[in-house]
């Protein structure tokens, strides 16, 4: 059995984390704040831009911020919402590639890992 690559989730993490991706509104909120890059976007905008609003939101906002994968902070009048785990994100990818066609007979080649 391989070991985890050092910039890979343990699998805990990697489960937690692919939990709180499990909901295609809250895929979309991450995507959203993804698009807009580290300054983030107010709650307010994010619910008009993703079309989840209100207390939807703010369970969805809570479970993607236990993941350690949004943050949340108030900024005056506003709470600003940004994406913060980008590196935690592609790995999460990695995760599931890192042991691609470990078991097959044939050597992966038919196929990019990007």
């Amino acid at each position: 059995m391989k070991m985890n690559q050092p910039d890979t989730p343990d699998l805990t993490v990697a489960a937690a984390q692919f939990a709180a991706l499990g909901s295609e509104q809250r895929l979309s909120v991450l995507r959203t704040l993804v698009r807009a890059g580290p300054e983030g976007l107010s709650i307010g905008e994010l619910g008009t831009r993703t079309g989840v609003t209100g207390s939807t939101l703010t369970h969805h906002m809570k479970i993607l911020n236990s993941a350690g994968l949004v943050t949340q902070a108030k900024q005056g009048r506003s709470v600003i919402c940004a994406a913060v785990a980008y590196d935690d994100v592609q790995a999460l990818s990695q995760f599931l590639l890192n042991e691609c066609c470990a078991d097959s007979i044939t050597p992966c080649g038919d196929h990019d890992h990007g």
